[in-house]
């Protein structure tokens, strides 16, 4: 029996923007970490096969040492491993996967048309393509069909299925159930997608090993596969991630904020990032999400707390006072009328600070 990895959409240099300087350099380093992390897995696990399906890196102007690093843990794998690079990491002349030095247990794919690996020590072939430009308008699966050989044959491409726009290597249906292959790895999409069975070929994306920012919450990692001697193929997930984003909504409707932050927190948070969305109904101060940051964040690895709360409707009410303070409300309350989400915090954040201005309050 086979054992194989499928991992993909790694994008070491990843820019971290969102982060503070020291931290986006330090999340740098703890990605190129875990490369070494999945070499570790690999070796103790009697993983034979690795298939990486492209994006590795952010960029085909890497920092040296990142492409350097990332051959030393590839190399370190006592497994045989294929690439299939992708729309960030395309295949060109000056890209890491032409100027770094690769081991010999590494196979990089280089060409925009499927192109076969031979393992004869599992009667396995690999068949794979590289994008070769930061777009690829056509499916690198057209018109493929591996052999009727005897042999079990297992495909390694960057793409989407079926997409809205073809930018990114646009596989139809038919074609991966008529590709022969007993197991299409593919990357790109960096949510997690269940197995799927096309024809008999089963395919799947791991999605990224590790969030880059609060649109790839939860637990990340890779696949691990099997391949059984009747040739057929089964896959489970296996988590990698060192840090998980999350996202966390709290109502703090007639509640101290802290104390319902506090009370929905998992136990341990230390090592992740949240983003702490406040919700239901408040009094004319409203919440102060700066304070409540900065009480929180020493539980955290980083804390974004926004504030989505809306003013109480018995405040709303007070519009009808022949008052300058009704007047205000009378006015605002207006604009709530036909405003999308966005708007109606900012009318609800004009309204407090407004009401705070009429009683000499400080909202901070």
């Amino acid at each position: 029996m086979l054992k194989f990895i499928h991992g993909a959409d790694f994008h070491l240099d990843s820019a971290f923007h969102a982060l503070p300087s020291r931290q986006a350099a330090a999340r740098r380093r703890e990605s190129r970490e875990l490369v070494f992390r999945l070499a570790g897995y690999v070796n103790s696990h009697d993983i034979g096969l690795v298939l990486l399906a492209g994006d590795l890196f952010d960029s085909t102007s890497v920092f040296r040492e990142t492409g350097e690093q990332l051959s030393q843990a590839l190399g370190a794998m006592r497994a045989e491993v294929c690439v299939s690079p992708g729309n960030h990491d395309f295949y060109a002349p000056g890209s890491p996967w032409e100027t770094v030095r690769w081991p010999e247990n590494v196979h990089i794919f280089r060409e925009s048309a499927m192109q076969p690996v031979e393992f004869p020590q599992w009667n396995v072939v690999v068949h794979g393509a590289a994008f070769t430009a930061p777009e690829q308008s056509e499916s690198l699966l057209a018109g493929f069909c591996a052999p009727a050989d005897g042999k079990l044959h297992l495909g390694l491409l960057h793409g989407e299925i079926e997409p809205a726009e073809a930018r990114y290597d646009p596989i139809a249906r038919e074609e991966i159930a008529d590709s022969g292959l007993a197991y299409l790895a593919l990357g790109h999409i960096h949510k997690r997608a269940e197995p799927a069975h096309w024809g008999k070929t089963l395919c799947a994306w791991p999605g990224c090993p590790e969030g880059r920012g609060f649109d790839e919450l939860g637990e990340k990692g890779v696949y691990q596969g099997c391949v059984f001697p009747d040739g057929t193929v089964s896959v489970s997930f296996v988590p990698l991630a060192g840090r998980r984003y999350e996202s966390l909504t709290v109502d703090v409707t007639g509640k101290d904020p802290r104390a319902a932050v506090e009370a929905r927190l998992p136990a341990d948070t230390a090592r992740d990032l949240y983003r702490v969305l406040l919700t239901g109904e408040t009094g004319e101060g409203g919440v102060d999400p700066a304070a409540l940051q900065e009480a929180l964040a020493d539980r955290f690895y980083a804390l974004e707390i926004r504030d989505c709360t809306r003013m109480a409707e018995d405040v709303w009410r007070r519009a009808e006072e022949d008052s300058l303070r009704g007047l205000f409300l009378r006015e605002l309350r207006e604009k709530l009328t036909g405003a999308d989400e966005a708007q109606q915090r900012r009318i609800t954040q004009a309204a407090r600070f407004g009401l705070a201005a009429l009683d000499h309050r400080d909202l901070g």
